[in-house]
C-alpha cells in the first residue's frame, strides 16, 4: 500500500471499568522475590505475555528485544551462583544498620521461579542508522525497558509474578547464556504464579526507603529552581 494512503483509523475509547481496570494492574505489579509457586508457567499465557512485551513501542520500530527463555536448573545454578558472588560484593557497599537490612533482603527468585526470561537489546538491529536513534543512541535501550514493563503488566494480570535481578556482573552473565558482545543484557527476570504479595513495594514495606509523592516530581516547564 503507497505511503499516502495509509490513514489512521478511529480511536478506540475505553470504558470506566476498562480503564480502572488497567490502574488496578499498575498500582498491584510488585518486584516479587519470595512468593512464587512452583507450578509452570502455562504456555498459552506465557505466549499471550511474551506477545504484550512484543507490542512495546520501539525506536525506528527497531524491536531490538529477544526473550531467553531458561528453565535448566542447572543452568539457574550457575546464575544464581553468579548472583551470590555479586551480592556479596554489594552487602559491603553499605555500612551500619543499612548492611543489616540489606542482608535481610531477599533479593531473587532465581531457583524457586519456574521460569527465568533474560531480556536483551541486540543493539546492531535495524542497520546502522536507525530512524528516531541517530541522537540519542540508548533510544534502543529504553526501547526495550517498555518491553519489560509490558511484560510485567501483562504477567500481573495472568496471575504471574515477576522479579527482576539487576545484581550481578554483566560478564559472567553473557558468558554463562553465550550472549553475543553487540547485544546487552536489559534484564534478568523470574517469573513464576503467586498467591500472595505485598499490599506495598517490599522494600518500602521493610522500611529501605518511602514513596515520594507525585507532587514532589512534577515539574512545569524545566527544572525547578533550588
Amino acid at each position: 500500500m503507497p505511503a499516502e494512503a495509509v490513514v489512521p483509523q478511529p480511536a478506540r475509547q475505553f470504558d470506566d471499568r476498562e480503564r480502572q481496570t488497567l490502574y488496578d494492574i499498575i498500582n498491584a505489579r510488585r518486584d516479587v522475590r519470595n512468593e512464587f509457586r512452583p507450578d509452570p508457567v502455562d504456555p498459552a499465557a506465557l505466549r499471550r505475555i511474551l506477545a504484550a512485551a512484543h507490542a512495546a513501542p520501539s525506536v525506528g520500530l527497531m524491536q531490538p528485544w529477544d526473550f531467553l527463555l531458561i528453565r535448566d536448573p542447572d543452568r539457574r545454578a550457575e546464575v544464581h551462583a553468579a548472583f551470590l558472588r555479586a551480592n556479596a560484593e554489594a552487602e559491603e557497599m553499605f555500612d551500619g544498620d543499612r548492611k543489616a537490612l540489606y542482608r535481610s533482603l531477599k533479593l531473587e527468585g532465581i531457583l524457586t521461579a519456574p521460569l527465568n526470561i533474560c531480556v536483551t537489546c541486540d543493539r546492531s538491529r535495524g542497520g546502522k542508522v536507525v530512524l528516531g536513534r541517530t541522537h540519542n543512541r540508548d533510544m534502543d535501550l529504553y526501547s526495550t525497558v517498555c518491553a519489560v514493563q509490558n511484560l510485567w503488566l501483562a504477567a500481573r494480570a495472568e496471575g504471574v509474578g515477576i522479579g527482576w535481578v539487576s545484581i550481578f556482573r554483566p560478564e559472567d552473565l553473557r558468558g554463562l547464556l553465550g550472549i553475543p558482545d553487540h547485544v546487552e543484557i536489559v534484564a534478568y527476570l523470574c517469573a513464576g504464579y503467586v498467591d500472595d504479595l505485598y499490599t506495598k513495594p517490599e522494600l518500602e514495606a521493610r522500611g529501605w526507603r518511602k514513596r515520594l509523592t507525585l507532587e514532589s516530581v512534577i515539574h512545569e516547564n524545566g527544572w525547578p529552581a533550588r
